[in-house]
């Protein structure tokens, strides 16, 4: 009996496990994707002429980068060890492998959005921010994103 107890407290301990480490997983893609939908929803596809420019929008996407991007390090402090079911990008495993120069890539970012807030007035101040911002998020995303699907 007390072998049977142990063997199914295990069993929850295991299971407790991996659900904690795809939580960890799905707040790291959601922080990733919530980032995304301003820069590529909101802000590229304005800038491609693909939804009309709206100033508020446009404002709106870039606070919401101001705030979440200094998160990033945060987020992605615990290495969950498994990706997001049915995710189309993911998490190297190079992220916890070289955790400084992953962090380092932050500041630019936080840097890029710095410089652009307040200076987007129509879609060609659009362009060039996007812009970027876009190349100091690709900066990390060459090295640490992987392509799932």
């Amino acid at each position: 009996m007390i072998r049977t107890v142990a063997i199914v407290g295990a069993l929850l301990l295991g299971v407790g496990a991996v659900m904690a480490q795809q939580d960890v997983a799905v707040k790291q893609d959601n922080l990733m994707r919530a980032q995304a939908k301003s820069l590529y929803t909101v802000m590229l596809k304005t800038a491609k002429g693909e939804i009309p420019y709206n100033q508020a929008a446009v404002d709106n996407a870039i606070k919401e980068l101001e705030e979440s991007v200094p998160k990033i390090a945060t987020v992605f402090a615990t290495n969950p060890k498994q990706q997001v079911v049915n995710a189309t990008y993911g998490s190297s495993q190079k992220v916890w492998q070289h955790k400084a120069d992953f962090d380092s890539k932050i500041p630019p970012v936080v840097k890029a959005i710095a410089d652009v807030k307040g200076k987007i007035k129509d879609k060609a101040s659009l362009k060039v921010a996007y812009t970027n911002i876009n190349d100091r998020c690709n900066d990390c995303h060459e090295t640490y994103r992987l392509k799932l699907k």
